[in-house]
């Protein structure tokens, strides 16, 4: 298991990850074009050659970074691949001089175990509501906002 970051080449592998969970939508799809232009924000999870789960980390404001586009592929869960992908995202965003580091998500658990705590959404940056316009439950919002304080 390695975790790097995508070549170019990935990115048609990772929207094959992401595309089975937008479809039943638990994450917003994301096009080809839209995952080439955001390939530096991303880290992958390999097992060999073969791209296994992404997770990207854009900075959305000043201090803020955003966990954003984490998807493990089904037949490589269980095996810590997202938790690994959230903290290198975390450790970047510390390398990066980020505080503070959100999500919004359909597992608040999950984040929760790795230290996020849920906050009220509207006091998150106002650039992720851009993308939350494409979203199919907006505006009726059924994810919780989580943030993460960076303790470096």
């Amino acid at each position: 298991m390695e975790i790097r970051k995508p070549r170019s080449q990935d990115v048609p592998a990772m929207k094959a990850i992401i595309d089975p969970f937008a479809r039943r939508g638990i994450m917003l799809p994301r096009s080809l074009h839209a995952l080439y232009t955001s390939l530096r924000d991303f880290w992958v999870v390999c097992e060999g050659d073969r791209v296994c789960g992404c997770c990207a980390l854009p900075v959305s404001w000043e201090n803020y970074g955003e966990v954003r586009t984490l998807a493990v592929s089904e037949d490589c869960q269980g095996r810590g691949y997202g938790r690994k992908l959230v903290e290198r995202c975390l450790a970047e965003a510390d390398e990066l001089g980020l505080t503070t580091v959100f999500t919004l998500t359909y597992i608040p658990e999950f984040f929760a175990q790795l230290g996020f705590s849920p906050v009220d959404k509207a006091s998150l940056p106002n650039k992720i509501w851009s993308d939350c316009i494409h979203c199919q439950y907006f505006p009726d919002c059924r994810e919780v906002g989580m943030i993460y304080n960076i303790k470096s």
